[in-house]
């Protein structure tokens, strides 16, 4: 499962026990889910450290992913296009 879904439900599961908690206080509705939203997103910054650190390194190596791919089209469609490791270059391609 990735570290982003594991977030996620947890953060859900911290806002879903957050209010079963507050469910037998006599208040409004709306306040009960308003304060189980700011309990459960400052419950969650202590207790989902190591998921949302995860999922941040997870999405820094996508973004560095993607980056690295872009630069490698931008580069094939200016011409520049260097040959990979494994790929023989375009005089080898003649000669064999």
């Amino acid at each position: 499962m990735s570290a982003a879904v594991k977030y996620t439900l947890g953060r859900i599961g911290l806002f879903v026990v957050v209010v079963l908690a507050l469910w037998p206080v006599d208040m409004n509705v709306f306040l009960k889910l308003m304060l189980a939203l700011v309990f459960s997103a400052a419950a969650s910054f202590f207790l989902l450290k190591g998921w949302r650190d995860e999922m941040a390194e997870e999405m820094a190596v996508a973004a560095e992913r993607r980056r690295t791919e872009k630069e490698r089209l931008r580069s094939a469609l200016a011409g520049e296009d260097q040959p990979t490791e494994g790929q023989p270059t375009e005089g080898e391609r003649r000669e064999g």
